[in-house]
């Protein structure tokens, strides 16, 4: 399941909470929210398993462009050995060789360089919603926690109060 749709329901369920009279805290369904924070964490997986797909993309491109050099690097020098036989052109040729072999390795670094910064980009994107997920999940959890506290807090003085009502009841 996609992240940003569990960090949906996530927020739906918060909207759907019933709010606690004269505070900012809310109930919330905790058997439903325990089970969007496990799909979260299952689906985390699924995002990894993207980057890695997309980090196998580069390598794809990385190898495609490594043999493209490789072909352009041999053809320069197939190229270059027909042209050894003719001394008067033999340094024009070799000058070509390396020109279109410095184009070759340039062209291949330019494309590898492109990929890493798609990859580290991308990285980083996932990096950020997950670190948003987490404090949202982590801001959840206090919040709910800080709610329980204050609803065992406010029982108990309820609780405080009522026996003594009683005993002044039985003194008249």
């Amino acid at each position: 399941m996609d992240i940003l749709h569990l960090v949906d329901r996530l927020e739906e369920l918060f909207n759907e909470s019933r709010p606690i009279p004269l505070t900012h805290n809310v109930i919330v369904d905790e058997d439903r929210m325990l089970e969007i924070i496990d799909q979260m964490r299952i689906s985390i997986p699924d995002e990894v398993k993207n980057a890695e797909q997309i980090i196998s993309q580069r390598d794809r491109v990385l190898a495609q462009a490594q043999e493209e050099a490789n072909r352009t690097i041999k053809l320069a020098k197939d190229k270059g050995d027909d042209i050894v036989a003719r001394d008067a052109i033999v340094e024009a040729a070799q000058s070509r060789a390396e020109q279109i072999i410095a184009q070759a390795r340039a062209e291949a670094e330019n494309v590898r360089m492109d990929a890493d910064d798609y990859i580290i980009e991308t990285l980083g994107s996932l990096e950020a919603e997950l670190t948003r997920l987490i404090n949202q999940a982590r801001n959840g959890i206090a919040t709910l926690t800080a709610e329980r506290r204050t609803s065992r807090e406010q029982f108990l003085e309820e609780e405080e109060v009522e026996p003594v009502e009683e005993a002044s009841l039985e003194e008249e």
